[in-house]
């Protein structure tokens, strides 16, 4: 049995889990497929996710959709993974007999073993891209320190455990000897990188040194945390052009009492402090940020203040979650889950629709510029590209007809903005 599909759920982080896995088989003579339509190989892995309600029931759809195609044949041995399985593998095996084996989030060496190779540790910093050649997430930590009340993370990856820069740059450079030209640079908490092994935030330094790397063109920081934020860290994003001028920052409220309710460490006065400070020492930075609605305790004038707050600080890109009462969580243990959820999600579409307008606004205000675009992928009468304000699945792209441009996938372009929708852009190729 030397084929192997590989089906990932939820996050970037679980893709890079999956990438290095991917590469430990293929060094053991496996072929593998990744999220292929349908099954091809003998073997299926389910690398999960576990984080909320939703991504939970979308775990357990997914394995028993394998489960049915090893009943027709399709699959020989399917094996589950991941962060729902780190969090529930006692109830799994009880609950789902048709799993062969299921394994923890960082059980990597013993999926391998079990599928008779020897686990290749001089491997570390070998992966097989799922993403387009072009782009990587690079992953710079595992785990969270932090102890939000909603939060389970830390009960599935455990404490922060940041990599040393000297890994980090090695990896950098084979990413990029291997035509990687932007890093998507991404951990639970940025914020917190370095303070377990250099005992102070070396976030800045980090993100300074892959910056240096040749052939690196774009470095995009993802999952800053607010309390506690390293300022240095604005220094290197506003004097290295090739960091891009974008952060992705949870801030999940802006009430004095359901900041503290939550745990965040942080108060409404420091939030914006925060905000203020990073568009003035970085100029045009592009914010991603991430609300939570109907945490139990959120009163409607809480909500207010949220809705108020989006309305006020106009950011470039946000997403909201309505809250989900997660087992074992501080929130799960300390409060009911009292606020419908169909209260939550008004809530919720609430503030996406003032979103959606300032959204619009902002992208509007780009038609006529010439940006840098990074070109994705050719599909059907488009070419679809990326700013360097822009994340990829999450953020606006740009769409540039292929009639009268000619572009190349995985290259960088100058594009004039020509038109604007609240979640895309269109553009034409200068020159092109």
């Amino acid at each position: 049995m030397k084929k192997i599909d590989v089906v990932t759920l939820g996050c970037s982080k679980n893709l890079v889990d999956s990438e290095r896995l991917i590469g430990q088989f293929k060094a053991g003579g496996f072929t593998v497929a990744h999220d292929a339509e349908k099954p091809q190989g003998d073997i299926a892995i389910i690398n999960t996710c576990g984080f909320i309600g939703d991504a939970k029931e979308e775990s357990i759809e997914t394995i028993l959709s394998f489960a049915e195609a090893k009943k027709r044949g399709q699959v020989k041995k399917l094996f589950v993974m991941g962060c729902l399985s780190e969090r529930y593998e006692k109830q799994l095996k009880e609950e789902l007999p048709e799993v062969d084996a299921i394994y923890g989030k960082f059980d990597w060496k013993k999926i391998v073993e079990d599928l008779g190779q020897t686990y290749r540790a001089d491997l570390i910093n070998e992966r097989s891209l799922t993403t387009p050649g072009h782009y990587a997430y690079f992953k710079i930590s595992e785990g969270c320190n932090r102890s939000c009340s909603y939060c389970a993370i830390p009960l599935i990856t455990g404490k922060h455990q940041s990599k040393p820069i000297e890994q980090l740059v090695q990896e950098a450079e084979g990413l990029a000897a291997k035509g990687v030209k932007e890093l998507q640079v991404i951990a639970q908490d940025l914020s917190f990188y370095g303070l377990d092994i250099y005992k102070q935030m070396r976030l800045a330094e980090l993100t300074q040194k892959i910056a240096d790397v040749r052939g690196v063109e774009w470095v995009r920081l993802h999952y800053a945390y607010p309390a506690g934020f390293p300022y240095n860290l604005l220094k290197v994003m506003n004097g290295h052009p090739n960091v891009c001028n974008y952060l992705d920052i949870a801030l999940q409220h802006v009430s004095d009492p359901m900041l503290k309710i939550m745990r965040r460490n942080v108060s409404k006065s420091d939030t914006y402090k925060l905000i203020e400070r990073m568009r003035k020492d970085v100029p045009g930075i592009h914010l991603r940020t991430t609300m939570i609605t109907g945490h139990p305790g959120e009163t409607e004038q809480d909500f207010k203040e949220m809705l108020d707050f989006v309305k006020e600080m106009r950011f470039e890109r946000l997403g909201v979650f309505p809250y989900s009462h997660e087992e074992d969580t501080h929130a799960y243990r300390n409060y009911k889950d009292e606020i419908p959820e169909e209260v939550k999600q008004e809530r919720a579409n609430a503030i996406m629709e003032v979103q959606e307008k300032i959204s619009l606004e902002i992208n509007q205000a780009k038609v006529g510029k010439e940006l840098k675009v990074i070109i994705d992928r050719k599909e059907k009468d488009y070419y679809v590209g990326r700013t360097e304000f822009d994340s990829p699945e999450v953020d606006p792209e740009v769409l540039i007809p292929v009639e009268g441009n000619a572009l190349k996938v995985g290259e960088f372009h100058t594009i004039k903005i020509t038109g604007a929708e609240a979640f895309d852009l269109f553009g034409e190729a200068v020159n092109g």
